[in-house]
């Protein structure tokens, strides 16, 4: 899917999105990654819903975001509270959806200037 939007000055947009790969700003990733609203793509190792552990949103709350969009590759998939707990505790907000629906969402609320980070979940094999 191709997902085109404005881009402001230092702000990460995301082009592209597929079960196998993620576009931002030009550059395709094969791998799960984290996508602030501004700042450097970063490597994540969880590739699907089921390695996701409580340590990986501890990580994702060291960030600071206002809120993390979680996308859970090709289908929507409900993780335990317990996982999210430190996000939760920690006042930042946390969606998940598929990644498609994800990448969109990003998109939007990057383009109003909110905190936001895509955790986005790729199982490539690359």
């Amino acid at each position: 899917m191709k997902l085109h939007a404005d881009r402001a000055e230092g702000v990460n947009v995301i082009h592209a999105c597929d079960t196998q790969s993620v576009s931002v700003n030009g550059t395709r990733f094969t791998h799960s990654v984290l996508i602030p609203h501004a700042g450097d793509v970063q490597a994540w190792h969880p590739r699907t819903a089921s390695a996701l552990q409580a340590s990986d949103f501890e990580a994702l709350a060291a960030l600071q975001p206002e809120v993390v969009i979680l996308g859970t590759g090709q289908r929507q998939q409900f993780l335990h509270p317990r996982l999210t707990a430190a996000l939760l505790s920690a006042r930042i907000g946390v969606e998940t959806m598929d990644t498609t629906a994800a990448c969109r969402t990003f998109n939007v609320l990057a383009a109003e200037g909110r905190r936001v980070l895509a955790a986005l979940l790729i199982e490539s094999n690359e």
